[in-house]
């Protein structure tokens, strides 16, 4: 279950004319294609402004990986992360590697199973990878239920966006499992604001 302290950051996110997202993990999470889904979700099911950039460690799949995505309702400029809104860590390592710029009181959310040292007091823990496995039985549509969580504590895009922007990015004969994926993330979110 998610930390009790999201929801007040929550509403600060959406408050602000830019908003910057950082998305990191091991290569090979699907952080990447979380960071290429929410931008999408934003820019064309949304109408904002949306810039989307990544980066992997040199070893591709097993290091540390990121997406960065930055929203505004006016012109972006500057297409990368500076002091991000909100992080999403789905490994220790990408919580050690990015938290440092995390704005002070943004918005930290972790897999709960995976990231267990916690750079700041209060963080969102949910079991990202498990609520994975139990909606869809693949621990690889763990991206889709973070971006559910994102999106669930913080209205960064709508969810009617961010739905439309997952299935269009599913593989053929898979939109169901990622449907599920996202509502576990909206599901788990909803019951943190409901605390």
């Amino acid at each position: 279950m998610p930390d009790k302290n999201a929801s007040g950051n929550a509403s600060k996110l959406t408050d602000t004319g830019r908003i910057e997202i950082r998305l990191a993990g091991e290569g090979g999470q699907g952080m990447i294609l979380a960071g290429i889904i929410l931008a999408e979700a934003a820019a064309i099911y949304d109408g904002k402004n949306a810039v989307q950039t990544q980066s992997y460690g040199p070893e591709a799949r097993g290091g540390a990986s990121k997406a960065e995505v930055v929203i505004g309702e006016g012109q972006l400029d500057y297409p990368e992360v500076l002091n991000a809104d909100a992080l999403v860590a789905l490994s220790q390592e990408a919580c050690d590697r990015y938290a440092s710029n995390l704005k002070r009181g943004g918005l930290l959310i972790v897999d709960a199973e995976k990231v267990t040292r916690l750079p700041v007091s209060h963080a969102v823990k949910v079991p990202v990878a498990d609520l994975a496995l139990q909606a869809t039985g693949k621990a690889i549509t763990a991206n889709v239920v973070a971006l559910g969580v994102l999106v669930g504590l913080t209205g960064v895009v709508s969810r009617q966006a961010i739905e439309k922007a997952v299935l269009g990015r599913a593989p053929k004969g898979t939109e169901e499992i990622n449907r599920a994926a996202l509502k576990a993330g909206l599901d788990s979110a909803g019951a943190e604001l409901h605390l």
